[in-house]
C-alpha cells in the first residue's frame, strides 16, 4: 500500500498549469460575483501564484494545502521581511480562494479557517495642503496640448475625488457638462453621479475644444484623456505624470496614486462637508472606510494649532 500523503498523491493533477487553471476559474467566478477591478484580480492572482510556486518546491499541492502548509508559507514570508499589511492582504486572497474551493466541493475543509489575521495598524493617508494642491495644479505647461491634458486631469481628480483607474477609463459619453456631472461606474459595478466644479468644467471645455483634437489628429477614441498615440492612458503612466509635476512643484510630501483623492476628501471635511456626502462622492460602500479622513482632518488641525497658536 502506498505511503504517499494526500498532498503528494494529488500533485500530478494540481501542479503547474492545472493549478493555474483553477486559479483562473476562481478569478472568473469572483469577477462575475463582485465585479472586481483588473488591479484587484491581478493582486489575487499574484498572491496565489506565489503560494503555488512555494508549495510546489515542497511537493505540496496548492488545492490540498493544509493549515500547517499555509502557516509555514506565512512564516517564511515574515522571515524574508514581509510586512504585516502585505501578509494580511495575501491571507485575505487565500481565504477567498479556499472558500471558493470549499463551495465548489473541491475540498472538504478550509485550511485558512483557524489562521488569525496579523494585526495591522490603520495608516492615515497622506493629504496635500490646499497650497500644495494649487502648486501641483499649476505645474503643467498648458500651452502644450499634452500639458493642457495633464492639467485637466489633475483638476478633475481634485474636483471629483475619482480613483485613478476611474479617471483613465473615463469616456466622453460619461460627462454631462450641461448638468455639470460625471457618471462613474466604480468598484463592484456601483454607479454614482459626481458634480464637477466650475473650475474643472472650464478646463474640460477648453481641453475638448482644442488640445484633445490636437493630440488625436485624425484618430478616434471615446476615452476622454488619450495619449499621443490615441490610446487609453495607463495607470502607471499617469502615476509618473503626477510624480514629475510634484517634483516640478517642489512638493516633498510622499505621494501615492490616490494623493488628489485623499486631498479631495480631506479638504471637503476641513470645510464642513458631511461625512456621508463624502462617502457617496468617493463611492465607498462602508462608512468606516471614509471615516479615516476625519482622522486626517483632525491631525491637520492639531498640526496647524501647534504651529500658529501662541501656546501651541
Amino acid at each position: 500500500m502506498s505511503s504517499a500523503t494526500p498532498n503528494k498523491a494529488a500533485n500530478g493533477a494540481a501542479k503547474g498549469s492545472s493549478a493555474e487553471a483553477i486559479i483562473d476559474k476562481f478569478l472568473d467566478a469572483i469577477w462575475m460575483e463582485r465585479g472586481l477591478s483588473a488591479n484587484t484580480l491581478g493582486a489575487y492572482r499574484a498572491d496565489l501564484i506565489a503560494l503555488q510556486r512555494w508549495l510546489a518546491k515542497r511537493d505540496v499541492s496548492l488545492i490540498y494545502a493544509t493549515r500547517a502548509d499555509l502557516l509555514a508559507f506565512i512564516a517564511w514570508r515574515a522571515k524574508e521581511g514581509a510586512k504585516p499589511r502585505s501578509t494580511a492582504r495575501q491571507l485575505s486572497s487565500f481565504r477567498r480562494f479556499y472558500r471558493f474551493l470549499l463551495r465548489e466541493g473541491v475540498i472538504g475543509e478550509d485550511p485558512t479557517l483557524k489562521i488569525e489575521m496579523p494585526k495591522v495598524g490603520r495608516s492615515l493617508p497622506t493629504a496635500l495642503s490646499e497650497a500644495q494642491v494649487e502648486s501641483l495644479l499649476a505645474a503643467p505647461d498648458v500651452s502644450d496640448p499634452l500639458g493642457h491634458r495633464d492639467r485637466t486631469m489633475l483638476e478633475l481628480l481634485y474636483a471629483t475625488g475619482l480613483r485613478v483607474s476611474e479617471l483613465i477609463n473615463l469616456r466622453q459619453s460619461e460627462i454631462n457638462l450641461n448638468q455639470g456631472v460625471l457618471r462613474i461606474t466604480g468598484k463592484g459595478d456601483r454607479e454614482r453621479l459626481i458634480p464637477i466644479g466650475e473650475e474643472a468644467q472650464r478646463w474640460l471645455r477648453e481641453f475638448l475644444s482644442g488640445p484633445r483634437v490636437e493630440i488625436l489628429l485624425e484618430r478616434q477614441t471615446d476615452y476622454l484623456f488619450p495619449t499621443r498615440r490615441g490610446d487609453r492612458m495607463t495607470r502607471q503612466a499617469f502615476w509618473h505624470i503626477i510624480k514629475r509635476y510634484a517634483k516640478k512643484a517642489e512638493i516633498k510630501t510622499r505621494l501615492s496614486p490616490h494623493t488628489l483623492r485623499h486631498a479631495f476628501a480631506t479638504h471637503l471635511l476641513n470645510n464642513g462637508a458631511d461625512l456621508r456626502v463624502v462617502q457617496m462622492l468617493l463611492g465607498h460602500s462602508d462608512l468606516s472606510t471614509t471615516q479615516i479622513y476625519t482622522h486626517v482632518a483632525r491631525e491637520r488641525m492639531k498640526e496647524l494649532h501647534s504651529q500658529h497658536h501662541p501656546r501651541g
